[in-house]
């Protein structure tokens, strides 16, 4: 049975993190209207709760093709989506002969080289906006990408040795080490490129471990200015995966970590939790997170599913907007980069994109309501 002083001390902390989120980023909610494109599912990582990565036999693509892209990428436009999310397994040619001989048929050293040039190409073909996850990243590879992408992302996950350790979730996946992925945000933050980061909860962590996790990131934010969003994505269960059988979080301890991110992480934080991962019934459950101090719903597209949770549906986005207007915040869409760094930091956006992006935007940096019509008419894939 739960206390009457655990319920009461529960109900403080969401509150004063709704409070801390008001001070800084007032009643509004974001989120970004994009296109999921997978441009690769092979990866050199195997994590034992991801159900994104494939092997080269369960493909008849390996790579998608910059026709395919394109083709997702003008569908999103007719929506009105701005971003173009590019998520790919992590360096597949380092373990798969097949990706090597398609990247090298195709004229790439490398899936970075082609990730590279598809950003290039979606860049000059439409007006969506590039944001890649491409995995642990050298300095010259960020460095590339940043020209090429308004922001990158790269979760952190956690700040656990413990769970890379046998039997643990990140096993076999080397790159998921948190002292390689500190190196990797920390390389951004030196290069001022506006990164997402965040924490998945519920596969192994502990409390305390989830704590120092969000002070890891705080700490490169304060010493970078550059970590631009924090998600907090909650593990969900999925029968294809080596974790299938592995409890989920409950929703009150999802509600009480988001708000210890709000808290430690401050006002001006931009945190996210993913409205199609809050658990069935996904109405009755998605609301109860602006209760613990989030500002951003995350990317969601009326095109395309989510190909890492494909059991998952987004929202619809007009009856997300019916229902934010009954608890009194206004939702906005925005770009793959957020508002602060369009319009008041400088150094983080190549001119020509920063350029461009004043130019499409509105006063304030998000996407202007005009331009939105499409998406809140839009009938959903999933």
């Amino acid at each position: 049975m739960i206390s009457k002083a655990k319920t009461q001390d529960d109900s403080a902390l969401l509150a004063t993190a709704a409070q801390i989120r008001d001070q800084g980023k007032g009643r509004t909610i974001s989120f970004s209207p994009k296109v999921f494109l997978p441009l690769t599912r092979l990866c050199r990582d195997y994590c034992k709760y991801c159900l994104f990565r494939q092997s080269p036999k369960q493909l008849r693509n390996f790579f998608m093709n910059p026709d395919e892209v394109l083709a997702v990428a003008r569908e999103g436009e007719r929506y009105g989506c701005r971003e173009a999310l590019l998520v790919l397994g992590e360096k597949p040619e380092e373990s798969y002969l097949e990706a090597k001989r398609w990247l090298k048929d195709h004229g790439y050293e490398s899936t970075i080289e082609y990730l590279h040039s598809i950003c290039k190409m979606l860049l000059r073909e439409t007006s969506l906006y590039p944001h890649s996850n491409a995995g642990i990243l050298t300095r010259s590879e960020l460095k590339a990408l940043k020209d090429v992408n308004v922001s990158l992302g790269l979760m952190l996950e956690s700040s656990s040795p413990r769970l890379c350790e046998p039997g643990g979730p990140h096993e076999y996946a080397p790159s998921k080490k948190p002292e390689i992925r500190l190196q990797t945000l920390k390389q951004a933050g030196e290069l001022k490129i506006p990164m997402t980061t965040g924490l998945l909860i519920g596969i192994g962590e502990t409390s305390k471990e989830r704590q120092d996790a969000l002070h890891l990131i705080q700490n490169l934010h304060q010493q970078y200015g550059h970590i631009q969003e924090v998600i907090v994505q909650n593990f969900r269960a999925k029968k294809e995966i080596p974790m299938n059988s592995a409890s989920e979080l409950s929703l009150d301890k999802s509600l009480e970590i988001v708000a210890q991110a709000r808290i430690i992480l401050g006002k001006h934080m931009n945190i996210q939790v993913p409205p199609n991962l809050s658990g069935p019934p996904i109405s009755s459950r998605y609301l109860q997170f602006l209760g613990a101090g989030i500002n951003d719903w995350g990317g969601i597209s009326p095109v395309t599913i989510d190909y890492v949770n494909p059991e998952a549906p987004w929202p619809h986005l007009t009856n997300l907007r019916k229902e934010l207007l009954k608890t009194k915040f206004v939702l906005k869409a925005r770009f793959p980069v957020y508002p602060e760094y369009i319009n008041k930091k400088s150094g983080y956006l190549p001119v020509a994109l920063k350029n461009r992006l004043v130019h499409d935007a509105d006063p304030s940096g998000f996407i202007p309501q005009k331009s939105l019509r499409p998406i809140w008419e839009a009938h959903f894939a999933s």
